[in-house]
């Protein structure tokens, strides 16, 4: 999501009972495929305003298959619940729904999703790469991406001569920080889904992974993810990450930037707009962007946004098809740069006014171009409290690195083998 992560913060023991990773089943899949007609739109009211003025110019120029916005509750996991209450009475309610990239191999593999091959093929050429992995299961193109989002490393650019490429730059930056009395990285450890992101960054960076291609088979064990889970805790026990970052999230992130009392931050772009526009920031425009780190180079950054799923119950698949591609094309995905909502389109990236108009723009998308979608696992929600429990146990409690690892990798087993 743009502003806020989408929490999907399902327990284990709520986990539906997957119906395998067959995707769509026989006559669901196959109905409405030619069919056209009025179909309705669910995406959740928080940023369904984004998507108003698509809907229009789509009904005016579609009378005949107009489109509804139907408004899904604000919060995240009220949005889900919604959706799969309707998906399990196989109803054809949501003909098209905006569902947070999490939730994209959860609702393939139960059935729930068109699978886009065949009549309804994609062609995602023109599409950043990172987002169509989160819209792809078991090597099947399930949803299209509707909008994207990458952290950026926000830095003082008062105090930063150049900035960072590595984590072992912006480390260097610490007696800097202390000179000016600041703390050196601000980012999001609190023990919730943004504690995932950080900890997802962090292994992918290294080169580490959390699960493989299948979605169950932990791969966090690795050395590499042991070496990212491990820069953290360092970096915490030392003080480059400050004590109180153990409660920060997204807000309260964006807060100490804003207050002046950080030099860096991880944080998603809305923060750009708030630090130069908000009358209370302190930083002013003595500010800038750049792409995440990691040890040699630019880091990943964990992909946040939506991708738009076709309702394997729906009648009219054809206008449904038309429609979520009608949302990436270039006139629409350039209406969501100038709402500060990330495009999906990788040309967007690439116009000269927009930039002007956007300057971390480059920025996004060089983290895009580096990005990886969340663990693509249709139990996501037991997955990511896996990986933020034992992260925190680590990074924020001083568990040995190994020992949370070991813990993470069996909390995984115990949450995707039934």
């Amino acid at each position: 999501m743009n502003r806020r992560i989408g929490i999907a913060a399902m327990g284990a023991a709520a986990l539906l009972v997957l119906s395998g990773c067959s995707g769509t089943g026989g006559g669901e899949a196959e109905a409405g495929l030619e069919d056209r007609g009025p179909i309705t739109f669910a995406m959740g009211t928080n940023d369904a305003g984004k998507l108003k003025p698509v809907i229009e110019a789509w009904n005016e120029e579609h009378p005949e298959e107009e489109v509804t916005l139907v408004e899904l509750p604000q919060e995240a996991n009220a949005q889900r619940d919604t959706l799969v209450q309707s998906l399990q009475a196989q109803s054809g309610d949501y003909d098209v729904m905006a569902l947070d990239v999490t939730w994209t191999a959860e609702f393939a593999a139960n059935g729930w999703l068109q699978q886009l091959e065949g009549d309804l093929a994609l062609d995602t050429s023109a599409l950043l790469p990172a987002t169509v992995d989160s819209a792809t299961y078991m090597d099947t193109l399930y949803a299209v991406p509707q909008n994207t989002n990458a952290q950026l490393l926000f830095y003082r650019t008062d105090i930063v001569d150049e900035p960072p490429t590595t984590w072992d730059e912006l480390l260097e930056y610490r007696d800097a920080a202390d000179e000016a009395e600041l703390d050196l990285l601000a980012l999001q450890l609190r023990n919730y889904e943004g504690l995932t992101v950080q900890t997802t960054q962090a292994i992918n960076a290294w080169g580490g992974s959390v699960v493989d291609a299948d979605g169950t088979t932990p791969t966090v064990d690795s050395p590499e993810a042991v070496a990212g889970i491990q820069a953290l805790a360092d970096a915490y026990a030392n003080g480059d990450i400050p004590e109180r970052a153990n409660g920060f999230t997204e807000e309260e992130t964006n807060l100490a930037f804003l207050a002046g009392e950080t030099v860096f931050a991880y944080n998603w772009p809305y923060m750009y707009d708030t630090a130069k526009s908000e009358p209370t920031s302190e930083v002013g425009d003595d500010f800038d962007v750049t792409a995440i780190v990691g040890p040699d180079g630019p880091g990943a950054s964990t992909l946040g946004g939506y991708n738009n799923g076709i309702n394997v119950y729906s009648e009219y698949k054809a206008t449904a098809f038309d429609f979520v591609q009608f949302v990436i094309s270039e006139e629409n995905q350039q209406s969501f740069a100038e709402q500060s909502f990330p495009p999906v389109l990788a040309s967007i990236y690439e116009d000269e006014a927009l930039v002007e108009e956007f300057p971390y723009l480059p920025a996004l998308k060089e983290s895009l171009d580096n990005a990886q979608p969340r663990p693509v696992t249709p139990y996501y929600a037991a997955v990511s409290k896996a990986i933020a429990d034992n992260a925190y146990a680590a990074i924020v409690e001083g568990q040995d690195v190994e020992e949370a690892v070991a813990a993470m990798t069996e909390a995984i087993t115990a949450s995707t083998s039934g």
